[in-house]
């Protein structure tokens, strides 16, 4: 752990939807936060771009490095398909993910990633939005959907698809209690 007086958990494996990693973690950096990426993998995890396999980025900790979500202060789940698929069947993932809430510190999921929420089973009763495919799943585990760039209710932050990533990102920096610069959410 750095100096940083914030620090940010991503939660993410390979396939994850490259902007939605790469842009919020810039966006946080820039703000001051410092940020993890933890994965069921060590190494690296190669990100999905718009139509195949993208950048990598490394993998700072492992799932199973982590206890009870200590030392952070937030948690940002990407999306893309895949990414959220395989992290919902690692118990250890799905495992963080209630940790944080049971802590009340923010989760961030963005596109496909409220499947993580809906897994952890702490989605009912909250309003949410996600990617529009998986919104008939959000409704079924008892979440109020609603269409609009970002959703917060009380801990959980929810957005849409890429499009989204400046209000999303904007979103988790003020929860943090930290400004961001309007400048470069709109370069994000």
């Amino acid at each position: 752990m750095s100096h940083h007086e914030k620090h940010v958990m991503i939660l993410a494996t390979n396939g994850f939807e490259q902007s939605e990693l790469m842009k919020p973690k810039a966006i946080l950096e820039k703000a001051g936060i410092g940020v993890d990426v933890v994965s069921p993998e060590s190494g690296s995890i190669k990100g999905w771009g718009q139509k195949d396999w993208g950048e990598s980025v490394k993998v700072d900790k492992t799932v199973d490095e982590v206890s009870n979500c200590e030392g952070y202060d937030a948690l940002l789940l990407p999306g893309g398909q895949i990414n959220p698929d395989l992290l919902r069947v690692n118990e250890r993932a799905v495992a963080i993910v209630r940790e944080f809430n049971a802590a009340g510190k923010p989760i961030a999921a963005i596109c496909h990633a409220p499947w993580m929420l809906i897994e952890a089973g702490i989605v009912e009763g909250k309003t949410a939005t996600s990617y529009h495919s998986i919104r008939t799943d959000l409704k079924n585990a008892g979440a109020n959907v609603v269409d609009k760039e970002v959703a917060i209710d009380g801990n959980l932050i929810t957005s849409r698809n890429p499009d989204d990533i400046p209000a999303f990102s904007k979103a988790l920096v003020e929860k943090l209690g930290m400004t961001v610069n309007e400048r470069e959410l709109e370069s994000a």
